[in-house]
């Protein structure tokens, strides 16, 4: 594979396809287009009953871009990751031309979890979380929700369904329906920093119950 720039990487995502490296310490990468692609509906995030409680209980701050590597770093840090050099030096130039982003769940000065991803037009390309905390994760996930929303996003790509983010609310769909749905999105300009601060609980909850 020639050498992938942050210009390569974004024209990457437009057509679809995203890199990974088989583990920490492969050299190369290799270009996924998956057959059945994972998706979160816009608005479809579950909230279950003891997350809402726990959301209510604020038991975090959240912080946007605040430490986009510590994520990056976290998300990384497990004994199998397809995050190797190449891809963590990509995601951070991509994070300093603003293309990239960090949704953060914080315990006063300890990042205890968060997810990131690539924001091209109305598309957020989520790539990974982390959590070590209880629910840190999922409440990260439900104030990303929330801020595409706010900021006018109109898919939410989670590449691979997983079990857990499936009991969140995503779904599979066919490459076919990927791509048709990528390319409306394309053409919509939205911002992931319009939204502002995070809200509080309160209103994070209250939008949540409107969009579901």
């Amino acid at each position: 594979m020639s050498e992938i720039t942050p210009q390569l990487l974004l024209r990457a995502y437009a057509a679809g396809i995203f890199p990974m490296a088989e583990r920490r310490d492969s050299e190369e990468l290799f270009w996924v287009d998956p057959q059945e692609r994972g998706v979160f509906p816009l608005g479809g995030f579950h909230i279950s009953r003891s997350l809402r409680r726990r959301i209510r209980q604020a038991p975090f701050q959240i912080a946007v871009n605040k430490d986009f590597e510590g994520v990056l770093t976290g998300c990384a840090d497990r004994p199998e990751t397809w995050i190797n050099e190449k891809i963590f030096a990509l995601y951070i130039q991509l994070h300093r031309a603003g293309f990239a982003h960090s949704l953060e769940t914080w315990e006063g000065d300890t990042l205890v979890g968060g997810v990131y991803g690539v924001t091209l037009g109305g598309a957020f390309f989520g790539e990974s979380m982390f959590s070590h905390r209880r629910d840190a994760s999922k409440i990260a996930l439900a104030y990303l929700m929330d801020r595409l929303i706010q900021g006018g996003f109109r898919l939410f790509d989670t590449q691979f369904l997983t079990d857990h983010l499936a009991s969140l609310g995503a779904i599979e769909i066919t490459r076919k329906q990927y791509h048709a749905r990528l390319k409306e999105a394309l053409q919509v300009r939205a911002d992931f920093l319009s939204p502002g601060p995070p809200p509080n609980p309160q209103l994070l909850l209250q939008r949540s119950n409107q969009t579901s």
